[in-house]
């Protein structure tokens, strides 16, 4: 379904993270550690991961706003 996105290696590398059984809440700030960038950066990969329903806001939010992959 996703075979033809074009993910930069920031994704690629989260993406991977989250398959493999990321451990507790991916939040934009453990995305922005993880993967060395920005917060806006963190933010930009995560929006375009939303849109493209590949990942899913968890339920709350907020400051605590949490991702998990689309269909788990």
């Amino acid at each position: 379904m996703h075979a033809s996105v074009k993910l930069n290696d920031r994704q690629k590398k989260l993406l991977n993270r989250l398959l493999d059984g990321f451990e507790g809440n991916l939040t934009s700030s453990k995305w922005a550690s993880i993967a060395k960038c920005s917060q806006d950066s963190a933010n930009r990969d995560i929006d375009e991961l939303l849109r493209l329903k590949i990942l899913k806001k968890n339920p709350g939010g907020g400051r605590s706003t949490s991702y998990s992959l689309y269909g788990h």
